[in-house]
């Protein structure tokens, strides 16, 4: 692929700045219509070393406002960066609805950079492409604009471009042993590159390989291709708006298929004693306080994630589960309508954010999962976007998982009576009214709906990596031994995995 490209490709003076002229005001114009509609911006440059990606990033940003656009500079992996799953940290750098993130190198780096050293399989190697490509679908299915470009030279170039930048003293720290070393493998490095486009070059994030060997040819290319691909998503969204389709009922005949379903064969009789409960728990804590001892040691992360009815029992289970915990060791996230800046965000991104290091526990009161759940019942999300997230959900479970991260799911579940006989209690008790709101019963009044989201949800978000736990928790005795019974199992399982 890459051997076959003419690198000869150049442009005159007077033709670089008849062209400069023209396109810069219409690069301005576009940052500002995006900005108008929203819509958020991933520019990507990778390629070879010298082959220009820091001064393309500058002839870029010269048009564009400063105060709509980041860009990042993306290191080699730290010991920090090794103790979360590595496409975390570019999902917390993802952009903004509206503004513009431009890479100088990003998630490719680190994975190519393995397949070159060979300290990765070829199965490896595939898996980490098919991971990238589906982080971009993701993206671009919620609105972004990835664009992304390979910065090509030839050998006898980049060499020639190593020799300049060491002939000065405030260059020549630029090159490394290891860019010789490449140049060296040049043609060995080749196909390398030519897989890591190919099994990443998709219709929704496509490559452009930038033919970089005269600088103003690529600057023309690279500005050319951005202008069109933004002119193109503007027309696009603007389009959409003039034949917004009418809101469709978010709880349809699609999903009574689904019932009755899996919460109607729930046995919600299930029940211990005060005494049973008591010595249990005693000792099930005590297990825990180990096993957290030894999640640290070994770098295991937990993620515990609780759904459920209002005033099923999340904060009582969370509560016993955190009391024999290290408090250095856990965070409790409980999870609200999301703020402006999540909502400017892809709906996962808190999520990814809040991801525990290794060794460590993540508690989350609520989860990814309201957008299947209360977004899809109350209608603050698209049909398309409710549909889409099951899959989206899963890959994320997925990569957890793949990463060695301990995932629970727990749905504690009563039924409408318990419901009701806990919401008065909550009324009529003064320390527990805070507890209980018209949001509330206001949830309530639509349990058949949320019914049926459930069983949905579960149906298809319930997998072999991340299966869900269905907690009977009209006895809360019962409930709370049931999660600590699980935590401690799967702990323990994983332990065993890492010896």
């Amino acid at each position: 692929m890459l051997e076959k490209i003419n690198l000869d490709k150049s442009m005159t003076k007077q033709e670089y700045k008849e062209f400069i002229d023209g396109i810069t005001p219409r690069l301005a114009l576009l940052q500002r219509q995006c900005k108008e509609e929203r819509i958020p911006i991933m520019v990507i440059f990778e390629g070879w070393s010298a082959s220009g990606k820091g001064t393309l990033i500058n002839k870029l940003i010269l048009p564009l406002d400063p105060r709509g656009f980041k860009v990042l500079a993306i290191s080699e992996e730290t010991e920090a960066d090794s103790f979360y799953p590595y496409l975390r940290k570019y999902w917390i750098e993802t952009p903004a609805k509206g503004r513009i993130h431009i890479f100088d190198q990003s998630y490719y780096r680190g994975v190519t950079a393995k397949a070159i050293n060979g300290t990765i399989s070829q199965e490896e190697l595939c898996n980490d492409y098919d991971d990238i490509t589906e982080f971009e679908r993701q993206l671009v299915d919620a609105g972004t604009v990835v664009i992304k470009f390979f910065l090509h030279i030839s050998k006898k170039e980049q060499k020639k471009r190593f020799q300049r930048l060491e002939e000065k003293k405030a260059t020549a720290w630029r090159v490394k042993k290891r860019d010789w070393k490449y140049n060296d493998q040049y043609d060995e490095i080749v196909p390398f590159f030519d897989e890591m486009i190919a099994q990443t070059d998709t219709d929704y994030a496509p490559w452009t390989i930038v033919e970089a060997t005269d600088r103003r040819y690529a600057t023309a290319k690279m500005l050319n291709t951005i202008v069109m691909r933004l002119q193109e998503q503007v027309e696009e969204v603007r389009e959409k708006k003039r034949h917004k389709p009418v809101s469709e009922a978010h709880i349809g005949k699609e999903s009574s298929r689904f019932m009755p379903g899996i919460l109607n064969n729930v046995d919600l009789t299930k029940d211990y004693t005060k005494k049973e409960y008591q010595e249990k728990i005693k000792e099930l804590q005590r297990k825990l306080a180990i096993l957290h001892s030894e999640l640290l040691r070994r770098r295991i992360p937990v993620i515990l994630a609780f759904e459920g009815w209002d005033a099923a029992g999340k904060g009582g289970a969370i509560k016993r589960l955190t009391q024999p915990l290290d408090p250095r060791g856990y965070e409790v996230i409980p999870i609200s309508a999301p703020n402006d800046e999540e909502r400017s965000h892809h709906y996962l991104w808190r999520f990814y954010k809040a991801i525990p290091k290794a060794g460590h526990i993540a508690i989350f009161d609520r989860t990814w999962y309201g957008r299947v759940l209360v977004e899809r019942v109350e209608g603050f999300c698209e049909k398309q976007e409710y549909k889409r997230a099951y899959n989206e959900i899963n890959r994320m479970e997925e990569l957890l998982t793949k990463e060695g991260c301990v995932l629970l799911k727990f749905w504690l579940h009563i039924d409408k009576a318990e419901q009701e006989k806990r919401f008065v209690a909550r009324q009529e008790d003064p320390d527990k009214q805070w507890k209980i709101t018209d949001e509330d019963w206001r949830n309530r009044s639509k349990w058949d709906q949320y019914e049926k989201a459930v069983d949905e949800m579960i149906l298809r978000t319930s997998t072999g990596n991340a299966p869900w736990i269905i907690v009977e928790a009209n006895s809360k005795y019962y409930a709370r031994i049931k999660v600590l019974e699980s935590v401690v199992k799967a702990i323990e399982e994983a332990i065993k995995r890492k010896k």
